[in-house]
């Protein structure tokens, strides 16, 4: 990559709403990065001799440290990129519950397993940390995915080295001093400000591990490949376009509110948030009519003030390339029936810098359109006419991705039987497709490879030892 590239900018945090440049951070040159990975697995060689219930312990003071700060890690994540202060509360919460879970659980998932096995002696299974780790993660929810990460590895033994977003430097530093102050240590967990052309070098250490990457299905086929090359295991949570498959609606204002959780939570910028929805004839119009009235509430603003609704993408590049998008279906047929691109500069943030887009619900939206088969990461909903079950399950599959997916009915029975019809790591009935510190997130296809969080999550980056005692 060339000294003119993205890596040519430093981190840099820029307020989506005000436009305004909160800080700027060198990045990593070659020499400070071999120290600090050799720091890293230094502090592998002291974490790893503490007990797993010693590390928890730690991991527990995290929790607590983040609950005690979250006013001031909420408004770092809202001025970062864009998040309304009460999702951001959300996600603040939702992390110190998965640190807390791991705290509580982790050294109870770590005891050997024992095997039963037809000849005597003794079998068992012994789950050992692997070293330095290389954490990938993404600005739309810059706590939640780095502790999804950090908080099982760091029990497990583990060492972390985080590559944030470049735009969200501010928190990236809050969770290494969190961490810090919780008692890690040197070269436990440290944050780097690493150049994109520098992935590679990292993976390639011979005390780097492992490398676990949330972000697009391009970035992560690329740290696979480099992680392939140099024989490391990685773990993906790319790219999602997840279904929202409506079999019957007894109580279709329910069904709306749902399906307006499932699009707008974080201003639809979510891997997992309901973007194709699939809805039978009986109702569509009707479907249609609600979901637009409801998009046509929101009111854009700043963020931190807790009577706005909608707050802006994370950057005027975002919101300009989902514009892009929305503009193709449009001059290819497609209807808005609400919405349909960027607001006036009136409507946005302090002079017009704010990188908001209009809530949009798209009908008639076909192959040819990059609507139907990309994925749309703000707040646009497609909404599709479906005859039946089974065309609603062929054209949620025609899909490069398989992350999540939901299904409504007042028939659970059959909502089963659709749900294991489905191509997606997850699928939730009766609500949108959410988050929890016990339950295993992942996708299939393009959507990457690999779980985080529940029992499933501790075990991706440990040697699953097995210790075999033969009787003499």
């Amino acid at each position: 990559m060339s000294a003119t590239g993205p890596d040519a900018e430093p981190f840099r945090s820029i307020n989506p709403y005000s436009g305004e440049t909160l800080g700027e951070f060198p990045y990593l040159e070659i020499e400070q990065l071999d120290e600090i990975i050799d720091r890293a697995h230094a502090g592998f060689e002291q974490w790893r001799e503490l007990g797993a219930g010693e590390r928890a312990a730690v991991v527990s003071r995290a929790a607590d440290l983040v609950r005690e700060r979250a006013d001031d890690l909420a408004r770092t994540i809202s001025a970062e990129m864009g998040k309304l202060i009460g999702e951001a509360h959300w996600e603040i919460k939702t992390s110190a519950d998965i640190l807390r879970f791991y705290a509580d659980n982790g050294p109870r998932f770590l005891e050997p397993e024992a095997l039963d096995i037809a000849e005597g002696g003794d079998a068992r299974v012994v789950y050992e940390p692997l070293g330095v780790l290389l954490g990938i993660e993404p600005w739309n929810f810059p706590l939640y995915q780095v502790v999804r990460l950090a908080a099982p590895n760091l029990v497990a033994g583990n060492t972390i080295l985080l590559k944030h977003t470049s735009t969200c430097p501010l928190t990236a530093l809050k969770i290494e001093q969190i961490f810090a102050d919780a008692g890690t240590g040197e070269g436990v967990y440290t944050n780097v400000f690493l150049r994109t052309r520098d992935v590679e070098r990292v993976i390639a250490h011979p005390a780097v591990q492992g490398v676990a990457l949330t972000g697009s299905d391009g970035a992560g086929a690329a740290v696979a490949e480099q992680a392939g090359r140099h024989i490391k295991k990685c773990v993906l949570e790319l790219g999602g376009n997840d279904p929202f498959i409506v079999l019957d609606s007894p109580d279709l204002e329910s069904t709306v509110d749902m399906a307006v959780q499932g699009r707008m939570f974080n201003t639809g910028q979510s891997c997992v948030a309901s973007k194709r929805f699939f809805v039978p004839e009986s109702i569509h119009d009707r479907f249609v009519e609600a979901l637009a009235a409801r998009f046509s509430d929101y009111t854009p603003g700043d963020p931190t003030d807790p009577e706005t609704t909608l707050g802006p993408l994370s950057s005027e590049e975002a919101a300009d390339g989902l514009a892009d998008q929305v503009r193709d279906a449009l001059d290819k047929g497609a209807r808005a029936v609400v919405g349909g691109g960027r607001p006036p500069e009136s409507d946005r943030g302090p002079g017009g810098a704010g990188a908001f887009f209009q809530p949009t619900v798209l009908t008639e939206v076909t192959p040819e359109m990059r609507a139907f088969s990309e994925e749309l990461f703000g707040p646009v909903a497609v909404v599709h006419r479906v005859s039946d079950t089974d065309e609603a399950v062929r054209m949620a599959n025609d899909s490069p991705y398989g992350l999540g997916a939901t299904i409504v009915s007042s028939d659970t029975d059959a909502a089963q039987k659709v749900a294991r019809r489905i191509d997606s790591g997850m699928v939730w009935i009766n609500a949108p497709t959410l988050t929890q510190a016990d339950l295993p997130f992942g996708g299939v296809k393009r959507s990457g490879f690999g779980r985080e969080l529940s029992r499933m999550g501790m075990y991706e980056f440990v040697n699953r030892k097995l210790v075999r005692t033969v009787p003499s």
